[in-house]
């Protein structure tokens, strides 16, 4: 048609309808004028074969550098940015407009898909049904995840099925290690239940950090007899490559922002424990599989079927408790009974909690802490196992290690400080120590709490008098207990009436 050119579509459909029409049917069917197909049948090329190529309108402003400064910046550093070359350029050569960026970009890309160096190539993987498991760790500290107004500090534990894309994931308080992997792992498959032929993870560099060679020896033997234990073949992709994974890598990514996304409509980020964290985590993946069921569904029935027990998935070590009425364990100094000291205790690391032994029989579990980031030690301290010593060396507080960890709650550091404030060091040691000891006996450890606050927020000290008076066991509330006992005589009516009855 006047003013419009001719495709190669048109020119092609012309000549199919001119197989068995005339020329002016065949135009006419293909929308082109008589003349126009009149011309195609002198010269039968497409019209994209007749273009002639598009010449420069302007001179190359790279003309004189790229092949003599360029090019040998490529070749002698392969990984540089374009952005840097084009930084270099302008400082050699103010003359140049800043507008040549985009133009140094394209010329390097061009380049560098001609003569620059080989790419690493990813080889898309066909997933069988119960083949391939994977784990790995992913830090959430962007997600600002608060216990109490206090920041978390975690990673999550991830599994993922290739196939099916079944997810589990498991809050982690420390660092990766075997016993968060053992425990995260072992959940998973609990929760699957069943457990795929192989079993894939990083290399495990995070926990091997710092780690002796027979540390390593033994911690990679206890991961292959781990998936021993489920039949399931270890392997673990190269270090630092991390696409070799690629299966749960990506998924690390789609579940933090689902997290993300889930805080944000929650509209706050602070749990009151870590136990409504860790269910919030569980709704959200749970969510994940529900998408997933059909497909997981069918994975199901080419699992491996479970031991009958799970295996450990903790570190056993053995402690000794120190006059000082705790032990130190991986600069952790725990504070437990002093009926203790002097006792070798069994304990069970795992990775939020230490439980004790002494012989065969638990005795207690102690929430586990960690080393500071700097290395220096750290306390987890109980004040109820020491507050019947402290109460005959109050003066003890005053310089004490522990003191800060000492403090159940905000409202007693606080309280202590004022009391420093106002007092001699000596009866501000006795105070604080009768209140500890109050909280201990009393079982208002929170009430107590509630009225220091209040009395901080009036800028007085506690009034220990009022305070015993308010905690002190009240005897109206007591219940009356009346005991009524029955005359003898009924005893032998009853006695008598079933030796009658024998005798009968």
């Amino acid at each position: 048609m006047p003013g419009r050119h001719v495709t190669d579509h048109q020119l092609r459909l012309f000549m199919k309808f001119r197989k068995t029409n005339t020329t002016a049917v065949a135009a006419a069917k293909a929308s082109i004028s008589t003349a126009t197909a009149y011309r195609i049948e002198k010269d039968s090329r497409l019209p994209s074969q007749k273009k002639v190529p598009r010449q420069r309108r302007r001179p190359d402003p790279l003309a004189e550098i790229f092949d003599a400064e360029i090019v040998p910046l490529l070749r002698a550093a392969p990984g540089i940015r374009p952005v840097a070359i084009f930084d270099e350029m302008i400082r050699r050569h103010p003359e140049l407009s800043i507008g040549i960026r985009r133009t140094i970009e394209r010329r390097i890309r061009s380049w560098r898909a001609i003569h620059g160096e080989e790419q690493e190539v990813i080889f898309r993987q066909v997933h069988e049904p119960g083949r391939m498991g994977l784990s790995d760790f992913t830090d959430m500290a962007a997600a600002g995840v608060t216990i109490a107004g206090q920041t978390l500090d975690h990673r999550l534990y991830h599994f993922r099925l290739a196939y099916s894309g079944f997810e589990h994931a498991h809050v982690v308080l420390g660092g990766e290690s075997f016993v968060a992997l053992a425990e995260g792992l072992q959940n998973a498959l609990w929760s699957l239940g069943g457990a795929p032929r192989e079993h894939r993870s990083d290399s495990l560099s995070a926990a091997f950090r710092n780690l002796d060679k027979d540390a390593r020896e033994d911690l990679t033997r206890r991961y292959d007899e781990l998936c021993g234990h489920y039949g399931m073949t270890p392997s673990r992709n190269n270090r630092s490559i991390a696409h070799e994974n690629g299966s749960i890598e990506g998924p690390h990514g789609h579940l933090k922002r689902a997290l993300n996304d889930a805080l944000l409509m929650r509209g706050s980020s602070d749990f009151d424990d870590l136990a409504a964290y860790r269910r919030f985590v569980d709704e959200i993946v749970s969510r994940v599989n529900a998408r997933n069921s059909k497909r997981i569904d069918i994975e199901r029935t080419e699992l491996q079927e479970l031991p009958v027990r799970r295996t450990s998935d903790y570190e056993e070590v053995t402690v000794r408790i120190t006059s000082s009425g705790g032990f130190t364990l991986r600069k952790v100094f725990y504070t437990v009974p002093s009926r203790l000291i002097g006792h070798r205790l069994r304990v069970r690391l795992f990775d939020d909690r230490l439980d004790i032994f002494i012989g065969g029989t638990q005795i207690m579990t102690l929430p586990r802490g960690r080393a500071s980031s700097t290395g220096k030690h750290n306390q987890v301290v109980n004040y109820r196992h020491v507050i019947h010593s402290l109460r005959r060396k109050p003066m003890a507080l005053l310089n004490l290690v522990y003191r800060d960890q000492l403090f159940p709650r905000e409202a007693y550091r606080r309280t202590f400080d004022k009391l420093m404030e106002r007092l001699p060091e000596w009866q501000a040691c006795r105070t604080m120590v009768e209140l500890l000891a109050m909280a201990h006996e009393r079982g208002c450890e929170s009430e107590l709490a509630d009225q220091l606050t209040a009395a901080l927020q009036a800028r007085r000290l506690p009034d220990m008098a009022a305070l015993r008076e308010r905690f002190a066991p009240d005897p109206a509330r007591l219940p009356r207990v009346v005991v009524r006992l029955a005359p003898l005589n009924d005893y032998e009516a009853l006695l008598g009436a079933n030796l009658t009855g024998d005798a009968a």
